[in-house]
């Protein structure tokens, strides 16, 4: 028996445990997880005395008392080599799989539950490390692969929310690679597409979009289509023909957006100014134009562009935010506050529209509203960079 890496015990397996596999064995069946079909070989499980299984300290313990020795502990063992790629052979690996599907046959779904309820309570970080050891357990499963994409995107999105702009774009980088590999399945994974199509709408990056919603829809179609269901199908159909109704496939439209997104603002500027010259009525175009003026603190003309992409069907909570900072910036606080309060009205919990009327509040000198704001944003954000500078920094009590 030794210690490995991060307080795992390899051990050889006692014979009390053999004889209590057994008995696991017969209470739940040897038919694997039907999720794992195409992973796992062989119609039962035996252990094998030859190998070792590998068995987690409790924390701050160095030495194993096997006296102490639980299930528990083996199971964490296993699925930590597995999931954290521990130096063992891809047949060590693979037995490691069966051992704890057979203990745990319902391991896939209790763990699926564990970590979306983690992401809705926003402990993605735990959400995601239980979603780490499923891939390990799973690794050619596309509904994990998933999972894992979704706890990313809505990661990112509470990033976007409180506002840090630059962590939110770091967190994209690693949603997008995820949602990549989901596009890149043989065969393909519809829900991946599907799912992968809003990921990209929210970025406005509709080219790609408009690419995964038209493979979804490819995959209902020649001699052995998928069943699709036909909601989605439908809604999938919609998207592609706005997409290219409104030309936001366009190549320069992306770039536009790129360019802006990666701090490039009048590199994005030009861009988009090209594509409106060619599509005036198109509103997304008029809010990146707005969006890259913002961010070059022009706020007249910035102001302007967000209320002609309003006029031509962009009146929603993004818009109107971005509209508030300008006009807050001219002094006009009152039609500021007309805007924020809108676009909470759609997004009741959005953190950068709280945030923006705590600082509302402040320009208009009223500080108890503004604390209770900014109050409000830390309890959806606990690290919200504005409200912890002010009432960090003494601004509030």
């Amino acid at each position: 028996m030794d210690v490995a890496r991060n307080n795992i015990v390899f051990l050889s397996v006692p014979e009390s445990l053999r004889r209590q596999f057994v008995s696991l064995s017969h209470r739940h069946g040897h038919d694997h997880d039907p999720g794992y079909e195409e992973e796992v070989s062989g119609p039962g499980f035996s252990i094998d005395p030859a190998i070792p299984i590998p068995v987690e300290l409790p924390p701050g313990e160095t030495k194993l008392d096997l006296e102490q020795l639980s299930w528990e502990m083996i199971l964490s063992g296993m699925i930590r080599v597995v999931a954290e790629g521990e130096t063992i052979s891809a047949e060590d690996a693979d037995y490691y799989r069966h051992f704890v599907l057979a203990v745990k046959p319902d391991i896939l779904e209790e763990f699926t539950e564990a970590a979306i309820l983690k992401a809705r309570n926003g402990d993605y970080n735990l959400a995601l490390e239980i979603i780490s050891a499923l891939k390990g357990l799973f690794p050619a499963s596309p509904v994990v692969l998933l999972n894992s994409a979704l706890i990313l995107e809505n990661r990112m999105a509470a990033i976007e929310r409180s506002g840090r702009e630059e962590d939110a774009e770091a967190e994209y980088e690693r949603a997008h690679r995820a949602y990549r590999d989901i596009i890149d399945l043989e065969p393909p994974f519809p829900d991946g597409l599907f799912n992968a199509g809003f990921f990209y709408m929210k970025r406005r990056n509709f080219l790609k979009a408009r690419d995964c919603f038209s493979s979804y829809l490819a995959l209902g179609e020649g001699p052995e289509p998928a069943l699709l269901p036909r909601n989605k199908r439908d809604k999938a159909r919609e998207i592609v023909r706005e997409i290219e109704s409104r030309n936001l496939d366009d190549e320069i439209f992306r770039e536009a957006y790129d360019y802006v997104r990666l701090g490039e603002e009048q590199k994005g500027l030009e861009k988009i100014r090209a594509f409106l010259e060619q599509h005036p009525r198109v509103w997304n175009g008029w809010f990146i134009l707005g969006w890259g003026l913002r961010r070059l603190a022009r706020w007249d003309d910035a102001a302007t562009a967000f209320t002609e992409a309003i006029k031509l069907g962009g009146d929603n909570s993004d818009t109107r935010n971005e509209l508030a900072i300008c006009l807050m910036e001219q002094g006009k606080l009152t039609d500021a506050r007309k805007q924020l309060e809108a676009a909470l009205r759609e997004e009741p919990e959005n953190v950068k529209i709280i945030s923006n009327l705590g600082v509302l509040a402040l320009r208009n000198g009223d500080d108890d509203e503004a604390a209770a704001f900014f109050r409000t944003v830390l309890e959806l954000e606990p690290e919200d960079p504005v409200a912890r500078e002010y009432f960090g920094g003494g601004n509030l009590g």
